[in-house]
């Protein structure tokens, strides 16, 4: 039970935390007006709907952004272990990023890289 004891402080500890910075925000709040309440552009009007759609050829854009990304996730804690585990670990990982390569020449091919 004394392994424990370290957690249920820590726990304890972080809902004081949330509870002063909840009180102080409710304490220290000024008064919303409906101009301050707007949720972007300092006030100003928006033009369109903040859950508005965007438009179709940003989609595969995300895609190249999310194959890139998911392979820097994955090369950080490859790179730490690659001498352990030997030529297995080189061999996945060559088959992973031509997984991600054929999302990236899918996002080439649907035009993500034009920018007109």
């Amino acid at each position: 039970m004394s392994a424990y004891i370290g957690a249920f402080a820590m726990l304890c500890l972080s809902l004081i935390g949330i509870g002063l910075v909840y009180l102080s925000a409710r304490t220290s709040a000024v008064e919303s007006t409906p101009v301050m309440s707007l949720p972007f552009l300092s006030g100003w009007s928006p033009r369109e709907h903040a859950l508005s759609r965007f438009h179709a050829r940003w989609y595969p854009l995300t895609v190249l952004f999310l194959a890139f990304d998911v392979e820097m996730l994955f090369m950080y804690p490859w790179a730490v272990v690659v001498a352990e585990v030997g030529i297995g670990a080189i061999v996945e990982m060559f088959v992973f990023l031509g997984v991600l390569m054929v999302g990236v020449i899918w996002a080439w091919r649907e035009g993500a890289l034009r920018w007109v």
